[in-house]
């Protein structure tokens, strides 16, 4: 069983029909015993990093995250859900996030007006190392983001695309994934990435 966590985020009826696509049982829930005992955990989301972890700690699902991560249950987090599992954002001085992934998400340089920010549209991804997620995804796949902030490269980044910057747009670390684009919105090829996941 999947579970998606649910902490009133924008987005996760797209993931829900999503899982469903491809095969599997999912369950919305912010219930610890079930994120706990599910095989798969899926954190979502569309919005505001402070307001998201506000969210988080209110429904007391920080702390259930961690110790999901800790026994080793596969996470994967989509858009905002990537940003979460780093220790902080440019979009909320002073609020820590889940720390999961070492690391700080960064505004997105509009290069002095000359780019639209948020960044929102088809993007290609190169994978500069081995990714679990992406066995049969050519390089070049276009997949679909809408975000205004991101994460730097670094080594736990297994696929970036270019916009204004090389934005780290997939990482892994062990049982730990996420996706600054929406794989549920990215055509057959997203759904296949979902599908690589909840097969591991």
């Amino acid at each position: 069983m999947i579970a998606i966590c649910d902490y009133d985020a924008g987005n996760i009826m797209s993931v829900q029909k999503a899982c469903a696509h491809v095969g599997f049982d999912y369950v919305l829930t912010r219930d610890k015993s079930q994120i706990l005992n599910a095989d798969h955990i899926i954190l979502p989301g569309v919005g505001s990093f402070g307001v998201a972890m506000e969210k988080l700690y209110s429904y007391g699902l920080t702390n259930v995250l961690k110790e999901a991560a800790g026994k080793g249950i596969p996470i994967l987090g989509i858009c905002l859900g990537l940003q979460l599992m780093f220790e902080e954002s440019e979009e909320s001085p002073g609020v820590r996030g889940l720390g999961l992934f070492e690391g700080s998400i960064r505004r997105i340089p509009d290069q002095g007006g000359m780019l639209k920010i948020p960044h929102m549209g088809w993007n290609s991804l190169s994978f500069p190392s081995h990714g679990r997620l992406f066995q049969e995804i050519p390089e070049g796949t276009d997949v679909y983001f809408v975000h205004s902030y991101y994460l730097p490269v670094n080594p736990y980044v297994k696929a970036v695309t270019h916009y204004g910057v090389e934005i780290g747009a997939s990482v892994e670390k062990e049982n730990l994934f996420a996706c600054q684009f929406h794989p549920e919105k990215s055509g057959m090829r997203g759904l296949k990435i979902l599908e690589n996941f909840l097969k591991l």
